[in-house]
């Protein structure tokens, strides 16, 4: 059978006007800041005009351990608030911002897929209302005028080699991770050691998504720490006059965008850090604002449940006062045999020893959601053609074994129509009551902090800390650091921080080798095994596949 593709399915869509989308979203025109027909910002200013709506129902989608044989979240994640204004709940989804450094990398676009996508999937996936560019833009002015100060005189006397501010690109180029600048002569700068983040790893993109409104937006620039002086006292945005001028730079990308999903569902897009090396959620802004249009709010987290749904939890809720009331967690038959240890291309095959082995995974992230984050969750089996009877029956009877039900996803080939099963679970477990609760408490110290994520929620023997990660604890707490969540920065591949090691390891420590404070955005960042910030891009890009014709016609996304 000839299936059509991701990007045929999005040009051919009959899409609404945005003033449409808006209106039914319950958002009056005079919100509204229109980009073209079918894209538009949303004022700030509608939040505080609503300020006394009741908020909806927030519920969060994850995913087991991601493999190379796809998981589906997002394709969930808009399938299934498709699925829930078919059974006649308004509804409306808060997601992420693709980086273009995944769409012409290896990930690719990050808008769905098949029958449930956002649309303008090209739009969205390049460039979109230019947030990113904009992020990137306020992170190398601060960057510039760092240098600056220190090539005009350094009244503040900042150490060149304690400079922890690092520019950024919304691209994978593991050319510029570490570089050498400054060099020509004196009138060129001064020469030093530098590198290179991708845009969505930036303080700056993680300040914007955590900020509540402009006036903390600018407070949390100011606090951002650029490095430290010669007797190793930090110097902030702030004492270089910056937050001003970078708050002027993001007042446009702080907005929230309106987008719409093929059924014309309304969808905002906002922010996107990874959830590997920052925090992996989308605006608290778009949250917020969702919540006080529809009934309904389906949200996702980036990667699996251990990074993104943890961050979300520990993180984003804590900081934005948000308590969700269910969790989806996806899973395909596909990726379980893939963490029991069959090789990709024997997938399709049915193998049921592999399955029972890669199991674990999903039980492991299915336990900690319930156990330690005390939420209700149903695991949404996001279906292949491929999978058996006796597969999808294993997975359903072990997932009861732990009280958690079953609902097959079909919404790639039906969309809202095949997320109906699964909408109906999950409004059945909105109603329920939960204990949410967070896998540590603040007012603990940093290694306290970092064990119970490792132990609780990785499930590793320990922590091991190497290098300078012992001297920078004692610093952090010092300077008065000690009691800000922990943002880990970890593979994605494994619930350890060894890629190699799948399904539900034990018997690991993880070895933390870097300790970093992000003021602004107000956490620490806890770097673990071989984890960087600037990706690569892999032998075969898939940039190498993108094109567009004579009329403007984009192909080769996906």
């Amino acid at each position: 059978m000839q299936y059509k593709t991701d990007i045929e399915i999005a040009q051919a869509c009959e899409k609404e006007r945005i003033g449409a989308v808006a209106a039914r979203a319950g958002i009056a025109e005079e919100y509204i800041e229109q980009y073209g027909n079918y894209k538009a910002k949303v004022d700030y200013r509608f939040l505080r005009d609503h300020a006394d709506t009741p908020d909806g129902k927030l519920i969060l989608v994850t995913a087991i351990t991601p493999t190379p044989a796809g998981e589906g979240k997002t394709t969930t994640t808009v399938g299934l608030t498709d699925g829930l204004r078919k059974i006649g709940r308004k509804s409306m989804a808060a997601l992420r911002e693709p980086s273009l450094g995944p769409v012409f990398g290896i990930k690719g676009g990050a808008a769905g897929g098949g029958y449930a996508q956002v649309v303008p999937m090209e739009d969205i996936n390049l460039h979109f209302t230019g947030d990113f560019h904009a992020i990137g833009a306020a992170n190398n002015l601060l960057a510039a005028m760092l240098d600056n100060h220190i090539q005009q005189g350094n009244a503040l006397g900042i150490d060149p080699k304690q400079i922890t501010w690092k520019r950024a690109v919304d691209m994978n180029d593991r050319q510029l991770r570490h570089i050498v600048d400054g060099l020509g002569g004196r009138m060129q700068g001064v020469p030093r050691e530098d590198g290179f983040e991708i845009t969505v790893a930036s303080e700056v993109m993680a300040v914007l998504c955590l900020a509540s409104d402009i006036t903390d937006l600018k407070a949390r620039l100011a606090r951002i720490i650029v490095g430290y002086t010669y007797d190793g006292k930090p110097v902030t945005a702030h004492d270089l006059k910056a937050e001003g001028a970078m708050a002027a730079l993001l007042k446009d990308a702080l907005k929230p965008n309106l987008v719409q999903t093929l059924e014309g569902t309304p969808v905002f897009i906002h922010g996107g850090p990874f959830a590997n090396i920052a925090h992996g959620c989308n605006s608290i802004t778009a949250t917020r604002m969702a919540l006080k249009c529809a009934d309904y709010v389906v949200t996702e987290a980036g990667f699996a449940a251990d990074l993104g749904a943890e961050k979300f939890l520990d993180i984003k809720c804590r900081m934005a006062g948000l308590k969700p009331n269910a969790v989806v967690i996806v899973a395909t038959v596909r990726a379980l045999k893939y963490h029991g240890g069959v090789p990709k291309a024997e997938l399709n095959n049915e193998n049921l020893a592999a399955l029972e082995k890669g199991l674990p995974n999903l039980l492991q992230h299915v336990g900690n959601i319930k156990n330690v984050f005390g939420l209700p969750c149903v695991v949404a089996i996001n279906a292949f053609p491929t999978d058996t009877k006796a597969e999808l029956d294993m997975v359903e009877a072990r997932c009861r074994e732990l009280g958690v039900n079953v609902a097959l996803s079909e919404v790639w080939a039906k969309g809202g129509e095949g997320g109906m099963a699964l909408a109906e679970e999950v409004v059945r477990l909105c109603e329920q009551p939960n204990d949410f609760r967070q896998s540590y408490e603040l007012d603990m110290s940093i290694m306290e902090k970092l064990n119970a994520i490792c132990t609780r929620v990785y499930h590793a023997d320990g922590v091991q800390l190497v290098g300078n990660a012992v001297k920078q604890i004692k610093q952090l707490e010092e300077l008065g650091f000690g009691k800000l969540p922990i943002c880990m920065a970890k593979t994605q591949y494994s619930f350890s921080d060894d890629a190699s090691l799948l399904g539900a390891p034990s018997g690991f420590t993880v070895t933390v080798r870097n300790l970093k404070v992000c003021a602004g955005a107000g956490f620490i960042v806890a770097l673990t095994g071989d984890i960087m910030t600037m990706p690569g891009l892999p032998k075969v890009p898939a940039a190498e596949k993108i094109d567009v014709d004579e009329n403007g016609v984009i192909s080769g996304l996906f």
